[in-house]
């Protein structure tokens, strides 16, 4: 129905006159444009050029009708664009503008969602994930608070994107407890809030946490909840993911072909969506389950793959987790041991300069289990090591 308000279908060019013949004006035109980006993000991808047009054009209404609420909306939204397909340094200068435009305001909404970008940012950055908890924790604080009266209208619930990102980051800081509080008090804040694109965004996080803590039960749980939500509510975006969790579950079973195939074919998905902050993490499940299945030198080249992409976009959350993976599957291979000792050290090294605990740990145990074999008279020249 949406499509009928755009002339010959163009996204971001609202038609002057209504079907009824009834003049359009340019707050009218500004609904209509809001309305088919939050259609178009939740049902094509985060990365959807055309929600991006629509939300490019809403900007410069925002400005002429001097609507600074949905002008911070549209710039979100911007952010959460640049935030899936760009380098996360460009889309911080975003967030840090977003930020500076919400202290100006007399309201406490913008302030809660430039939080919830902020503490997003640095998760994924992997630059500072005490800066990030603390933003999370203001955005939370805001929202407990009660001076919220009217959230932005936007994609996702900030209160939901803070406690999100709240335990991620306490997961990195390694206070799994605290985490594991966060994340389910999003899912549930999600609920209460009927928003189901929230509620997919706390699922899928919810996944990858319990990834984090090797939970296939889980994971398979929550990867199977957020496949029926996605497709009752035609989330395009969410249900890849989705099927990459249900295949990593199932591999960490020892249905290994069969997640495998889970796992290929939401990758496939996920490109196909135009996003790449993503990638470095599904191809990391792929390549475990890869090594699960006995296919360790395809393991280590999807590792290659999405340590090369981590790079390019900055995805620093992943550089020192794929560091210990590389250093497992290439023990696995019978790669010469300067390499190997190379990926952990370079693993632990990384972990230690981001104070991610929770990886500096689990590097370290690979790194410790690695010289045991090795040292061990029944290790061989091709090392089989444990994934966690």
């Amino acid at each position: 129905m949406l499509v009928h308000f755009f002339e010959h279908g163009r996204w971001g060019s609202p038609v002057e006159r209504a079907i009824e013949g009834q003049n359009l004006t340019a707050e009218d035109q500004l609904f209509i444009l809001m309305q088919a980006a939050l259609y178009l993000t939740a049902t094509q991808s985060l990365a959807s050029t055309e929600a991006k047009i629509c939300y490019e054009r809403a900007e410069s209404l925002c400005h002429s009708l001097n609507r600074p609420l949905l002008l911070f909306s549209t710039l979100i939204s911007q952010w959460r664009y640049s935030f899936v397909t760009e380098k996360l340094t460009a889309t911080l200068q975003i967030a840090k503008r977003i930020y500076s435009l919400a202290q100006k305001q007399n309201d406490p909404a913008p302030i809660l969602g430039a939080c919830s970008a902020l503490a997003a940012n640095h998760c994924y950055l992997g630059d500072d994930f005490e800066t990030a908890r603390q933003y999370a924790l203001r955005g939370v604080e805001i929202w407990r608070s009660g001076r919220v009266q009217t959230l932005i209208e936007e994609m996702m619930a900030s209160p939901v994107v803070c406690l999100i990102y709240e335990a991620l980051s306490e997961w990195y800081l390694g206070e799994i407890a605290s985490s594991q509080a966060s994340i389910a008090e999003a899912i549930s804040l999600a609920k209460g809030l009927n928003d189901m694109s929230s509620l997919a965004l706390a699922l899928y996080f919810g996944g990858i946490l319990a990834r984090f803590e090797r939970n296939p039960a889980e994971v398979e749980r929550l990867a199977s909840e957020l496949i029926e939500l996605s497709t009752r509510y035609n989330f395009a975006f969410w249900l890849p993911g989705a099927n990459v969790l249900r295949g990593w579950a199932r591999s960490a079973f020892g249905n290994t072909a069969e997640g495998i195939s889970w796992i290929e074919h939401g990758v496939k998905d996920y490109r196909a969506t135009g996003s790449i902050a993503g990638l470095p993490m599904w191809l990391a499940l792929k390549a475990e389950a890869l090594y699960v299945a006995g296919r360790s030198w395809e393991a280590l080249e999807a590792t290659r793959e999405a340590e090369a992409l981590a790079e390019r976009f900055e995805v620093g959350w992943w550089y020192a987790e794929l560091r210990r993976l590389r250093g497992v599957f290439l023990a696995a291979t019978g790669a010469d041991e300067p390499q190997i000792e190379a990926s952990f050290c370079e693993a632990i090294r990384i972990a230690r300069e981001q104070k991610a605990i929770s990886v500096e740990k689990r590097a370290e145990a690979s790194y410790a289990e690695y010289r045991r074999q090795k040292a061990s008279a029944f290790g061989g020249h091709e090392l089989r090591l444990p994934l966690c």
